[in-house]
């Protein structure tokens, strides 16, 4: 490795999936897709050393363990790619604390949440992100990965 690259920060992401992610590949896959969690939260990871990314991935069914997650490694991120599940419709502290880590956020999802159910239509989350990626499956997240990393670079100059 080269001194240059060796001295070159990783740009550091969350990557946070919320509840029932657990179940990949087992629910709905005509809707959620074929590929488990596991799955991939390993690819994502060999996306994200390809884009000069380090992640941290997690999921929780539990409201308040995805706010802890986002708390306790706030300082570590530089942004966050997240998928908040059912929580996007109705969760107003996971929007606080979206706002009060202050790292710039992507909201994720799977299934194109607009060509779905009215109730899926409407995110709490999205107004406080930077931007709502949606409908490409699991490379959503990477459209994530990518869009903040874009954004980064931009800021930056």
């Amino acid at each position: 490795m080269t001194k240059k690259k060796a001295d070159q920060k990783l740009f550091r992401l969350l990557v946070i999936h919320g509840p029932n992610l657990n179940l990949l590949g087992e629910r709905e896959p005509e809707i959620y897709g074929s590929m488990t969690l596991l799955q991939m939260n390993r690819q994502l990871k060999v996306e994200a050393k390809k884009l000069g990314a380090e992640i941290k991935t997690f999921q929780s069914n539990s409201e308040g363990a995805l706010i802890d997650f986002m708390h306790k490694y706030r300082r570590w991120a530089d942004g966050i790619v997240l998928n908040p599940g059912a929580l996007t419709h109705y969760s107003y502290s996971l929007r606080d604390a979206v706002s009060a880590v202050q790292r710039p956020t992507i909201e994720v999802h799977l299934s194109d949440i607009h060509a779905r159910e009215p109730f899926r239509q409407v995110s709490v989350v999205a107004p406080v992100c930077v931007g709502q990626i949606s409908g490409l499956g699991w490379k959503s997240y990477i459209e994530g990965m990518k869009a903040l990393m874009q954004r980064n670079s931009h800021a930056g100059k």
